[in-house]
């Protein structure tokens, strides 16, 4: 890596994001994509239930519009692409928003996966563990998903993982028409599997994260508030929530 000896770390600033929604998480991710030029690692879980959607993503073709108007919960618009998934108190979050020389190697998509992949490969040992079709994966059951950005010289690559899962919640989605291959039309409960399966408690795992995180980077803790002052800064803001009124209205007429 440019400016950086053979035995250098680079370095990697960390927060946790305890408390904050999930909507507040991704406009903190804007802000530090749009404004700011370190590395960036965040963490955070136990959200309060709600949908978000990539930035394309089409509201009939994915949401179950019944479920939602019989018990509503928020659904946000992310300024990144990718799927759209139900998130709650057994999600855990893991966002990277970095410079681009820190792959070592040109910012395409799949140096990006390949990137992450290395990274999470210490955090889930075992030989299931596998990048599939840009998910993450034991065997062939997805536990986390992600989406990245891309900007000329910065990523955002964030991951939502599922520690465990409600069946029931999942009804608030439906099927895309577009799927993984290795999916093979599987209901959730055969295609969705947890990290709780594989760890005894939230805190280790999130141990084996932060080991990870040492081993590879010189890690400096920074205080959500900093964050949070770094929000306020003049940028380009695209997350936002979505007005379903409309889609309901259209959906019952």
């Amino acid at each position: 890596m440019q400016g950086l000896s053979a035995f250098e770390k680079p370095l990697m600033h960390i927060a946790f994001l305890e408390g904050c929604s999930i909507f507040q998480q991704l406009q903190i991710e804007e802000a530090l994509l749009r404004t700011d030029s370190r590395n960036w690692c965040l963490l955070n879980a136990s959200v309060e239930p709600a949908i978000v959607m990539g930035i394309s993503g089409q509201v009939e073709h994915l949401l179950n519009l019944s479920k939602l108007e019989e018990t509503p919960i928020p659904v946000i618009r992310r300024y990144s692409g990718g799927g759209t998934v139900y998130v709650d108190a057994n999600t855990y979050f893991v966002s990277f928003i970095v410079q681009n020389n820190l792959l070592q190697a040109p910012a395409y998509p799949e140096h990006i996966h390949q990137w992450a992949k290395r990274f999470y490969t210490n955090v889930f040992c075992g030989e299931e563990f596998q990048l599939l079709e840009n998910d993450y994966v034991f065997g062939t059951r997805k536990f986390g998903g992600n989406a990245q950005y891309i900007r000329r010289d910065r990523i955002s690559h964030h991951t939502s993982f599922l520690w465990d899962f409600d069946p029931l919640a999942m009804d608030y989605l439906l099927l895309p028409k577009k799927t993984p291959n290795y999916r093979n039309a599987r209901a959730h409960t055969d295609f969705l599997c947890t990290l709780k399966e594989q760890f005894s408690t939230k805190e280790q795992m999130e141990a084996q994260m932060l080991s990870t995180l040492h081993q590879r980077y010189e890690v400096t803790e920074i205080p959500l508030e900093d964050l949070l002052e770094i929000q306020k800064k003049p940028h380009r803001q695209a997350t936002n929530y979505v007005d379903l009124s409309s889609f309901i209205q259209s959906a019952i007429s």
